[in-house]
C-alpha cells in the first residue's frame, strides 16, 4: 500500500475519534485488561502484515481501552486537549522523523527550539537570555533545571560534581514546601540527593510555602541550598509569594527552582499574571507546554536562568560529534528524541499572544463557574479559593459520601473527575485545562455532578420493615 493512502487511513480514524467526542463516554474505559491484551496481541506474526490491516486492528483493538482525555469535559487531571494545528504539526513530525540531538541532524528543528525559547520567555515574563530544553514532560524538566541548580550551587562551594559525583560532595539543601508535587521527589531521587535531603517548609490553609517558616529553615543550615517554589498548587492552585522567596533565598545564596508545570501560563493571561509577580526573579522554571498550551504529548518545559550551568549539566561530547550552532543534546538529559519545538510553535503561533491568554482565562472563569453552580447547592462545599484553574468539592462533609459522588460522576461517563485528599479530608478535584471546555460544558457537567450527588443521597435496599 503507499504511504499516501496509508496515511490518509490513518487521517480518518484520527478524525473519526475526534469527531466522535461529543458522544463518548468520558473517562477511562472500562474494557477488560484481558480482553484488551488479547486484541491488542495474540502471537507475534511469524512474517509481514499489510499495512493497512495493521493500522485498523490497532484501531479496532485500542479503541475499547481509550480515555476520552481530549474531551472538553475532562477535568479528572490537568491534561489539557491538543489544539489543530499543534496536532497537525504533530502529525508532520511524526512523517520528517527529525532528530534534534544535534544541529548537523536537523537544522530545521534546531531553529523551531530557538524560536520557541525565545517566543516562550516573552510570553511568560521570563530573562530574555534564559536558557531552554525541551523533555518529555515536567518530570524530566524539573530533573533537568535541578541538574543545573546541583552543578551551580556545588560550583560555589568549590566541587565539580560531573566529575567527582555526589559520594564526598558537601550536602545539598533542597528545601520545599509540604504540598510540593510527587514529581519534586522523584527528581531530587533522580538526581542522587535523596529525599532526606529536603526540608520541608510548613504551609498555610491555601498550600503556599509560609514566608516565617521557609525564613526559619534557611536560617536553620548553611551550605549548598536548592528553595523549590511553586506556581499552582496541584490540589488548589494557589501560588507561592515568589518576591518573598526570592528575598529569602538571595540572603542566604540559594537557588531558586519554580515548579510551575500549569500555574507558569498565568504569566500569560492579563487577569491572572499578578499570581506569578516576582517568580521572574527565580533561577530555573519547569512547566508543561501539553497542559495548558494544549499541544500533544511530549513537551514539558525546563528554562534556566544561568545558561552555562545548564550546559555544564547536560552537555556531552565525542570524536564523532561535529559541534553545531545549536545542540539540542546540550540542554536535555536525552540524546535521540522526538523534534518537539514543531508542534509548539504551530500551537504558538495559530493562538497568538491573545489567544493564549484567552484559552487560560476562560478556563479560569470555567473553574470559578464550577465553584459557584456546586457551592449554590446544600450539602456542597468548595473547600479552595478558586485562583486559577483548581476546583475542590466536598459532599455533605463526609468522606464516604465524597467519594460515593466522584464514583458515581465517573459511572455516568458526562464528565470525568478525579478525587484527592486535602488538609486531612477526601475531595473532589476539578481541573479545567482543554481548549475546547467552554461554559455550556461546565454546565452540563455540573448537572451531572449535583444529579450523582442527589442519587448518592438516596437510601438503597429494602425499605425498614
Amino acid at each position: 500500500m503507499h504511504s499516501r493512502a496509508l496515511l490518509h487511513a490513518a487521517a480518518d480514524h484520527a478524525a473519526d475519534f475526534l469527531e466522535g467526542l461529543p458522544r463518548r463516554r468520558v473517562g477511562p474505559a472500562t474494557a477488560d485488561p484481558e480482553a484488551l491484551r488479547e486484541a491488542l496481541g495474540g502471537p507475534l506474526p511469524d512474517g509481514p502484515c499489510d499495512p493497512r490491516a495493521v493500522l485498523d486492528a490497532l484501531v479496532a483493538g485500542a479503541d475499547p481501552g481509550l480515555v476520552a482525555s481530549q474531551s472538553p469535559r475532562f477535568f479528572g487531571f490537568v491534561f489539557g486537549g491538543s489544539l489543530p494545528a499543534a496536532l497537525a504539526a504533530d502529525w508532520v513530525t511524526s512523517a520528517w522523523d527529525q532528530n534534534p540531538c544535534l544541529y548537523v541532524a536537523s537544522p530545521a528543528a534546531a531553529a523551531a527550539e530557538e524560536v520557541a525559547r525565545v517566543w516562550l520567555a516573552d510570553l511568560l515574563g521570563l530573562p530574555d537570555d534564559v536558557s531552554l530544553a525541551l523533555t518529555t514532560g515536567c518530570q524530566m524538566a524539573h530533573a533537568t533545571c535541578l541538574a543545573a541548580a546541583r552543578h551551580e550551587v556545588l560550583d560555589r562551594a568549590g566541587w565539580d560534581v560531573e566529575a567527582r559525583g555526589l559520594a564526598a560532595a558537601p550536602a545539598v539543601r533542597i528545601v520545599a514546601g509540604a504540598q510540593r508535587h510527587v514529581t519534586l521527589d522523584r527528581a531530587v531521587r533522580l538526581l542522587g540527593f535523596g529525599t532526606d535531603a529536603i526540608v520541608v517548609v510548613d504551609g498555610d490553609d491555601r498550600g503556599r510555602m509560609r514566608v516565617d517558616a521557609l525564613r526559619g529553615a534557611l536560617a536553620a543550615g548553611d551550605g549548598p541550598t536548592i528553595v523549590c517554589a511553586q506556581a499552582g498548587e496541584v490540589n488548589t492552585g494557589a501560588f507561592d509569594r515568589f518576591d518573598a522567596v526570592c528575598d529569602l533565598a538571595a540572603e542566604h545564596g540559594a537557588w531558586v527552582h519554580v515548579d510551575g508545570a500549569f500555574g507558569l501560563w498565568a504569566a500569560a493571561a492579563p487577569d491572572h499574571r499578578a499570581l506569578v509577580a516576582g517568580a521572574e526573579r527565580a533561577d530555573s522554571w519547569a512547566t508543561d507546554a501539553h497542559k495548558w498550551l494544549n499541544v500533544p504529548y511530549d513537551a514539558g518545559l525546563a528554562f534556566v536562568a544561568d545558561a552555562p550551568a545548564h550546559r555544564a549539566a547536560m552537555s556531552a561530547t565525542a570524536a564523532y560529534l561535529p559541534p553545531g550552532a545549536r545542540d539540542g543534546m546540550d540542554w536535555t538529559p536525552e540524546a535521540s528524541r522526538r523534534a518537539r519545538g514543531f508542534a509548539i510553535l504551530a500551537a504558538l503561533r495559530s493562538l497568538g499572544r491573545s489567544g493564549v491568554a484567552e484559552l487560560v482565562e476562560r478556563c479560569c472563569r470555567c473553574a470559578t463557574r464550577f465553584a459557584e453552580i456546586l457551592a449554590a447547592e446544600p450539602g456542597v462545599e468548595v473547600l479552595n479559593d478558586v485562583v486559577l484553574n483548581q476546583v475542590l468539592v466536598r459532599f455533605d462533609d463526609d468522606d464516604g459520601a465524597t467519594d460515593a459522588v466522584i464514583a458515581a460522576v465517573q459511572a455516568d461517563g458526562t464528565c470525568w473527575l478525579g478525587g484527592t485528599t486535602w488538609r486531612g479530608r477526601r475531595a473532589m478535584r476539578i481541573s479545567v485545562s482543554n481548549w475546547a471546555t467552554t461554559l455550556e460544558d461546565v454546565e452540563r457537567s455540573a448537572a451531572a455532578i449535583l444529579a450523582a450527588h442527589e442519587r448518592a443521597a438516596v437510601p438503597t435496599g429494602p425499605p425498614p420493615s
